[in-house]
Parts: structure tokens; sequence; C-alpha cells
């Protein structure tokens, strides 16, 4: 945890992970949509994006429970792991320009993503950016709730020591968006991944009006630079 001294200081950078650090979201949705489809679940993928994109696994485990009367048991979750795994070892790769970014931004940063500790940091490893984020790395499960609240968020902020007014969010889903947003936190919109393609994202990315979006990683450097620039003790202007 950083020292409670430099509360109010920074502005912190916190980054979601997938889809954000690592182009993982295509990854997952097609393991858990084969995983469902094996037992019987119709769900294409489009849907599975709409429903648990930015979303925790007990999120996603209960919206199955409770819409679709399938219940995600140990089996069923480890299966997943294994397969999700075994295709992040040789599929995943960085977002674009990432490394390069997270080295030339002299700020404190850190993770809070909806994933669990053990996927987060196996994907930042085999993506190569586990020693630009170590250790500071926050999960939902750390919290109650998961986004779209903004439990993760505000933790984070508590644990870097930092306001949540001087946090700057990096997500890329609509829950992400809006629980930043409830975190009281200038959030960026980042569509550079390749699930931005999927039909209906760009539309539900802007009818939540985050602070600014952008489909380009090593353009964050200056965003972050102009934002702090124009803070003058008030919020950041809209820009898209």
């Amino acid at each position: 945890m950083a020292d409670k001294a430099s509360f109010n200081s920074g502005p912190l950078v916190i980054f979601d992970c997938d889809g954000v650090l690592v182009d993982s979201e295509p990854l997952s949705v097609r393991v858990l949509v084969e995983a469902l489809n094996r037992h019987g679940i119709d769900m294409a993928e489009e849907e599975a994006y709409q429903r648990f994109l930015g979303r925790s696994l007990a999120t996603m485990r209960q919206v199955m429970d409770e819409e679709y009367g399938f219940h995600t048991g140990p089996e069923f979750l480890e299966t997943l792991r294994i397969d999700l795994y075994d295709l992040f070892k040789t599929d995943l790769k960085p977002i674009p320009g990432i490394a390069e970014t997270l080295d030339a931004l002299n700020l404190p940063r850190c993770v809070a993503s909806s994933s669990q500790p053990e996927r987060i940091r196996l994907s930042l490893s085999i993506a190569g950016l586990i020693d630009k984020l170590e250790p500071h790395i926050f999960s939902a499960s750390m919290v109650k709730n998961g986004k779209p609240a903004p439990d993760l968020f505000l933790y984070a902020a508590d644990q870097m020591g930092i306001a949540p007014s001087n946090c700057i969010v990096i997500e890329d889903s609509p829950a992400g968006i809006e629980a930043a947003q409830r975190a009281g936190m200038t959030v960026f919109a980042f569509t550079g991944g390749s699930h931005a393609a999927v039909p209906g994202y760009r539309e539900r990315i802007d009818a939540l009006s985050p602070d600014l979006i952008f489909d380009a990683m090593p353009d964050l450097l200056h965003l972050v630079e102009n934002h702090m620039e124009g803070r003058g003790g008030a919020s950041s202007q809209r820009a898209v």
C-alpha cells in the first residue's frame, strides 16, 4: 500500500486488464461460448460480449444461474480455466504499444480488473507486462461488488493513497466505464482492442459519455498530459 501521506498526489492511472493491457476479450468469449454450448446453452459471441464484457466471474455465474438455470459448478469452472489458460499461452498478445506506453508513463499506475488475481498475473506475464505493474494489481475478488459498482476502483485508489478525483481510469467495457464514473473518477475509454469490431460495441461506449475515447494506446501519453494541463482545479473537458 502506498504511503497515505501521498493522498491527493498523482494523478493515478488505473488500467483495466482485459482489452486494455492484453487483447484477451475475443479469446475469453470464445472459450466461454464453446463451454456453454457443450452444456446445451445456446449463446452467440455477440450476446456474451453484451452480457459479460468487463464483468466478474461471480456476475457471470449469477446470470447463468438466474437467467439460464445453469449452475456453473467447480468442474465447469475448472475446465473453463484450463481451456482459457491453454489458449492464452499460445494466442494472447499485449495491446499494441502498451509496453512502450507504460515505460514512458512517469506517473503512479495500477491494475484494477474484474478477473481473478491468478488470471491477471498470468495474462500480464505472458504479455511481458508483469514487471511494469507489480505489485499494484487489484481484482474484483477483493471487494464486495464488481463492476459496474465503483467498489474496485475506490479500493484501488485507497490502496494507492490517491483521491478518487485525482484518478484516471483506462477502460474498454461499458461496465468498467460506469464503475469509474460512479467512483467519481475521470475515465478514458479505450476502443483499440480486437473486440471493438463487435456490432453495437462502440455505440454502447458512446452512450456512456466517457471523458474521452481513443483507440491507439501510444496516444495515452499526450492525452494524460493534456488532461493534467487542462484541469486547473476543474473537471476535464470531454473529447471524442
